[in-house]
């Protein structure tokens, strides 16, 4: 396992001053790249939870699909997308959250989680939490059975974990 967090480190780019200045960015887009990476994540992440019962996994847009689908694959399980507003074709149920500056909203096909299964949420990075918390709540109001959040990376100096209490968050890299 440590030799899959120390090459996805190695292989993350830092880029100083994105989005603003002052932000030093965690860009990902060199381990996807690397089929050798993605295939270690994916099956850092499935050995992890190929005995819990997995029904589902579910990624939020737009980079947890890239880590959520093989995911799903790997573990024998269905995909479900959390999009953002008016992205989905069929019926939704959404929760909006708040940001910094303003709100944001996700939704999910009301027929996307049966009551008890077994959701898996996946995300690339985990930051101050609110999306994620966002997309749990959209696995609570179908009645689906959350068993963690999974994410490739975490910040952990802005304590997104806390927006999580009381769910399992599993983070390869954290920084």
């Amino acid at each position: 396992m440590t030799d899959i967090i120390e090459r996805v480190k190695a292989t993350i780019r830092d880029v100083p001053d994105f989005p603003k200045e002052g932000i030093l960015f965690k860009d990902i887009t060199p381990v996807l790249a690397s089929p050798a990476l993605m295939k270690g994540i994916t099956n850092h992440f499935a050995n992890r939870y190929k005995d819990k019962g997995v029904d589902l996994v579910l990624g939020m847009e737009s980079r947890g699909f890239l880590f959520g689908v093989p995911l799903a694959m790997a573990l024998n399980a269905s995909f479900v997308p959390a999009r953002k507003p008016g992205k989905l074709p069929y019926h939704t149920i959404g929760y909006e959250y708040s940001l910094e500056y303003g709100t944001n909203r996700l939704e999910i096909h009301i027929d996307a989680i049966e009551q008890g299964q077994r959701v898996l949420v996946v995300d690339d990075l985990l930051a101050t939490g609110g999306t994620a918390a966002a997309t749990c709540k959209l696995v609570e109001q179908l009645h689906g059975e959350l068993l963690a959040c999974c994410f490739v990376v975490e910040l952990g100096f802005l304590s997104g974990r806390d927006a999580l209490k009381g769910i399992q968050v599993d983070s390869l890299v954290v920084y």
